[in-house]
């Protein structure tokens, strides 16, 4: 009778603990919260990498405390903490890289090489093994198909004008959803980034790069069409352009990326030429 009563005082406690808990990012949230400003209501952002190269040992210190979650103690945890882990990482990561080269580059690109991309680079130790960005974006979020958002991709920062605001705050499971939820309506209501103009609607080039993760039916949607027709008040369009959207009569169009750093001078360049633009 004892033994069930302890057998069945394990089952209870391996349901009701089920998920393991990871670190917390709140150095990477002090990081952020310092030296990350928000434009035009959170639509863009710059970094003051200079700051951040000041709290260069706090960024490694954050770093090198998530190296040490192990694979077993990652696949424990609820695929929320799990992503929210992973994007943070990356965009630390991203940083962390920028930084081995600042002040001298004006684009993370010019940190590759002819035969290597800067996110080909293997540096950030996580979950056992040494990655690249490229492995914690397209091997261990989009490729282990636990999470299917294409919202990520308003998430993961690329240290550039052209890519979605960073976000000065950590991403956390407890508040992942409404997070990216908010870098939908931010990105999505920049003009300078998507619009309809000219009888085309353009958009960022994102869409194209990464179309089939819009469409393959992770949200409901099944085509590029569908999920701007769903983000339509966030886009401006009027219900006759939907109508005209979904039946081809107004194209998609890729407006070119800006791969300049997303630091405080080139950002506040590049708003300069926006505004007078438009």
């Amino acid at each position: 009778m004892m033994m069930r009563f302890l057998i069945s005082m394990m089952l209870i406690m391996l349901t009701t603990n089920s998920y393991a808990e990871l670190p917390d990012h709140q150095e990477w949230d002090t990081l952020l919260k310092k030296h990350v400003s928000l434009l035009r209501g959170g639509q863009a952002s710059e970094v003051d990498y200079a700051g951040m190269a000041r709290d260069h040992e706090a960024l490694q210190a954050y770093l090198e405390r998530i190296s040490h979650v192990s694979l077993a103690q990652f696949d424990l945890s609820s695929t929320r903490d799990q992503l929210a882990f992973l994007i943070n990482a990356y965009n630390a990561g991203t940083v962390e890289l920028v930084l081995t080269e600042y002040p001298n580059l004006k684009s993370i690109k010019d940190i590759g090489s002819l035969f290597r991309s800067p996110w080909e680079k293997e540096f950030v130790v996580l979950l056992g093994e040494t990655r690249s960005l490229d492995d914690i974006e397209h091997g261990l979020i989009r490729g282990s198909n636990r999470y299917e958002d294409p919202r990520i991709h308003f998430a993961v920062n690329c240290a550039s004008i052209g890519c979605p605001a960073l976000r000065n705050e950590a991403y956390s499971g407890a508040k992942l959803d409404d997070q990216l939820q908010d870098q939908v309506q931010l990105f999505l209501s920049d003009r300078s980034r998507n619009r309809l103009q000219n009888g085309d609607l353009q958009v960022s080039p994102i869409f194209k790069w990464y179309r089939e993760d819009f469409e393959r039916g992770w949200m409901g949607f099944q085509s590029l069409q569908q999920f701007f027709s769903q983000q339509s008040a966030l886009l401006g369009l009027s219900q006759d352009e939907v109508r005209r959207l979904n039946t081809g009569q107004i194209e998609i169009e890729y407006l070119d990326y800006d791969w300049r750093l997303n630091g405080r001078a080139d950002l506040d360049a590049a708003v300069v030429k926006i505004t007078a633009t438009h």
